[in-house]
């Protein structure tokens, strides 16, 4: 894994500026020679710098509430807030917001995915060396730039701002428009440019690779998703796409009840055959397909032997406990009866599910082993 320390905030811990508690001149959007975006981010880094209320480690207020104070739309302020994240001011995090940075301690960061501005920032610098471009040379227009990068109008004036608050490029005008930027310096030649969208499912991908080669071996157990969460600073919803993905690619086996998700496969080492008794079981889906049709065979049953066409059957929690099921494998179970014709719902007072076709109790009950049928024959005695 990277060598970065990473943190995991959690929303419930930290505490919200509000809008009502901002007593700082606010900005005038009305005299200015640059856009309303880098003027408002100007002003952001102002008042984080001046104001001494302000603590790090606290969330700015919501984009709607400044977007209302300052009179101008919440797509503007979200390219503030790139503006001065880019400075190091502020980090953004989905489902939790912008929060100040401490500046003063620069150990750990928070993880997220690689932005689009982020990725048409490095296009950019691709395509000033692929054209071999000098500096004092003019580019061309935003809207041309973003033709040839694969990016958006917006995602593209947005990385061609910050490369100028970077002093890559200058604009030779007052107010930044979609010409007129000019090449001021060529000395990221020798950094490590990429364009490719590397998401953070794909970088949590990783590290669960280099976890599993330096902390595991075939058929060790997966520790469960709120401890990885935990070691690998991300949430547990970014950890369950990735396992999804080594699953799908036959490193690892995710298997019912206590026997959890195991290692089958050495994520690097290709030589390495799945061993017979690690593969013996189902996967995770199939059992759970066997699972609900064994349910729903035996709702099929009891709705032939006890209920006529417009019954009401009992509620999902009353036949969850009478047949020790949990209340989601009855529920699925119920669907997948109401797609097949059997039942079906209504709502409000005198609302429930309700028998609309007799099912047939002499079909074939569905025949599944749980176990690979290619090594079933060896515990057959």
């Amino acid at each position: 894994m990277e060598n970065i320390k990473y943190i995991l905030p959690q929303k419930s811990a930290l505490i919200q500026i509000k809008v009502s508690d901002i007593n700082f001149p606010l900005p005038d959007l009305k005299n200015i020679t640059e856009s309303k975006a880098v003027a408002i981010a100007k002003w952001l880094m102002h008042w984080i710098d001046c104001d001494t209320s302000i603590k790090p480690n606290t969330l700015l207020p919501p984009k709607p509430d400044l977007a209302y104070l300052l009179g101008v739309s919440i797509g503007t302020i979200q390219n503030s807030l790139r503006y001065i994240e880019d400075m190091g001011y502020v980090e953004s995090k989905q489902c939790i917001g912008t929060i100040i940075r401490d500046r003063t301690n620069s150990e750990g960061c928070i993880r997220k995915l690689t932005s689009k501005r982020e990725i048409a920032i490095s296009a950019i610098k691709k395509y000033i060396l692929e054209k071999k471009m000098s500096v004092g040379q003019t580019l061309p227009s935003s809207r041309h730039i973003s033709a040839c990068i694969g990016c958006s109008a917006n995602t593209t004036r947005l990385a061609l701002e910050y490369l100028g608050t970077i002093n890559i490029l200058e604009h030779k005008f007052k107010n930044s428009n979609e010409t007129g930027w000019i090449v001021k310096s060529v000395d990221f030649a020798t950094e490590n440019i990429t364009n490719e969208n590397n998401t953070l499912v794909k970088k949590v991908q990783e590290d669960l690779k280099n976890y599993i080669t330096n902390k595991l071996k075939v058929g060790d157990r997966i520790p469960a998703h709120a401890q990885l969460s935990k070691e690998l600073s991300v949430s547990i919803k970014t950890i369950h796409d990735a396992l999804k993905v080594l699953i799908k690619d036959g490193i690892l086996l995710a298997r019912r009840g206590r026997y959890g998700t195991t290692v089958v496969k050495m994520p690097y080492d290709k030589n390495v055959s799945i061993k017979k008794e690690t593969s013996i079981f189902a996967s995770a889906p199939e059992t759970a397909f066997y699972y609900y049709e064994k349910t729903q065979n035996h709702i099929k049953k009891m709705i032939a032997e006890n209920y006529e066409i417009g019954s009401k059957l009992p509620s999902i929690i009353e036949l969850s406990k009478q047949l020790d099921l949990s209340p989601n494998t009855i529920r699925k179970a119920f669907h997948n009866l109401a797609r097949e014709g059997y039942l079906a719902f209504s709502r409000g007072r005198y609302g429930g599910t309700f028998v609309i076709d007799i099912p047939e109790t002499d079909e074939q009950a569905f025949k599944w082993l749980a176990v690979n049928p290619k090594y079933a024959e060896i515990y057959k005695n």
